[in-house]
């Protein structure tokens, strides 16, 4: 896992973590606004182009996480979030450290697993991989990221990179999580994001999430879809985030 810092060191440090497929540089209309209050940190999770490691699982990635916020922050940062698959390692971070963040945000977080994913991962990776090198299968794939056209190259050349076991252990690490005991124990005031398109599992997981999690509250992103708020709209999803942060901070 590498990380990529942004703005004042001096400043608060806020982590943020891409979803599945993307790298940091899907949250840069993100890094803008935040980077003029806060040190943002961009980690590349482990399979993603410039990672320079095979994705293994989402508790190995969370273990990686705490494990530099112990090394460089003293165990602490005062914010950490992510979108999806960063979400989830943000959420299992969370439940292995009570004080590792003064607030934390879960955009989009699946932690209720999805029937058949052991079974159906591998052959659905068989079919699917080998059209990854076709521009046209990716640019569906974008459509459905909420990727903006300008971003579209760096998702391809990126999406190229990504072996064929890293895929494999993203969707079958993201298709069974499910959230661990200990989360009830964090000191986070955490804001849990999603759409109101999303399937019923990310609504189930929000709402379990909120259950779990004593300091937090929901945010329904209105007829939007998976990650859409943070992907699409960054002024709003950022004017949210310092909200939320001012408003229980």
């Amino acid at each position: 896992m590498i990380f990529k810092e942004h703005g004042n060191k001096e400043l608060p440090t806020v982590i943020l973590l891409h979803g599945g497929g993307l790298s940091y540089w899907s949250l840069s209309g993100v890094i803008d606004l935040l980077a003029e209050k806060y040190h943002v940190i961009t980690p590349i999770i482990d399979g993603h182009s410039g990672s320079g490691n095979e994705f293994t699982s989402i508790e190995d990635s969370a273990r990686k996480l705490i494990e530099y916020i112990e090394n460089y922050h003293n165990g602490k940062v005062f914010a950490v979030g992510g979108l999806s698959i960063g979400a989830q390692i943000t959420a299992e971070a969370l439940s292995l450290r009570e004080e590792i963040a003064k607030f934390a945000i879960l955009e989009s977080a699946l932690v209720i697993p999805i029937k058949g994913t052991k079974t159906l991962t591998v052959p659905m990776v068989k079919l699917s991989y080998g059209l990854i090198k076709y521009k046209w299968f990716s640019a569906m794939q974008a459509k459905t990221l909420f990727i903006k056209p300008e971003d579209f190259n760096q998702y391809y050349d990126d999406s190229l990179k990504i072996s064929k076991q890293s895929l494999t252990n993203i969707i079958l690490s993201n298709g069974t999580y499910s959230l661990k005991s200990g989360i009830e124990k964090t000191k986070a005031k955490v804001l849990i994001i999603t759409g109101e398109k999303e399937i019923g599992l990310i609504k189930k997981s929000a709402k379990l999430l909120n259950e779990k999690i004593p300091a937090s509250e929901i945010f329904i992103a209105k007829k939007m879809g998976h990650g859409e708020l943070s992907m699409t709209r960054p002024n709003e999803y950022a004017e949210i985030v310092m909200n939320f942060i001012n408003k229980t901070g």
